[in-house]
């Protein structure tokens, strides 16, 4: 899958690559003006730049943007979202919202790992209307209705 890849000049950041062989995400890295940092006191939220933009070169691929597990972990760094949506005809520059769920202020500094990107095909459903839906074991059956074990 081909992705083209923008560097914003005004951010002047690395391209990102894959670490290692293995590796399912690219890390995204924070752009943010040199000689400064985020502060991201618990609770709060805010909006890191990662100087990117890109266009895949298909309709049908999505940038999935996840929390670094390390960062989530150790660090009690999320993203706000969850996961960041990236749709395909997106053009601007990528960034992440991170939530600071710990007890202690978080700092970003400038290219800091902050997220992953990983690219996963979409299918676009279309979408019937139905006065009824099949039956399952299941049913209606949500949160928890399976049991734990």
């Amino acid at each position: 899958m081909d992705i083209n890849v923008k560097i914003l000049l005004s951010r002047g950041m690395e391209a990102p690559a894959y670490a290692t062989e293995g590796s399912a995400a690219i890390d995204l890295r924070a752009a943010i003006d040199e000689g400064t940092t985020v502060t991201i006191e618990p609770g709060e939220r805010a909006l890191i730049p990662t100087g990117l933009a890109i266009s895949p070169e298909t309709t049908g691929v999505v940038a999935i943007v996840a929390a670094r597990s390390g960062l989530a972990i150790k660090q009690g760094i999320c993203l706000s979202n969850g996961i960041g949506v990236i749709d395909s005809d997106y053009r601007g520059e990528i960034c992440v919202g991170l939530h600071n769920t710990s007890r202690v202020p978080f700092t970003v500094n400038r290219g800091d790992r902050i997220a992953q990107m990983m690219f996963m095909p979409v299918y676009q459903a279309k979408l019937i209307e139905a006065a009824s839906l099949d039956r399952t074991a299941r049913g209606a059956g949500g949160f928890g209705s399976t049991g734990v074990k």
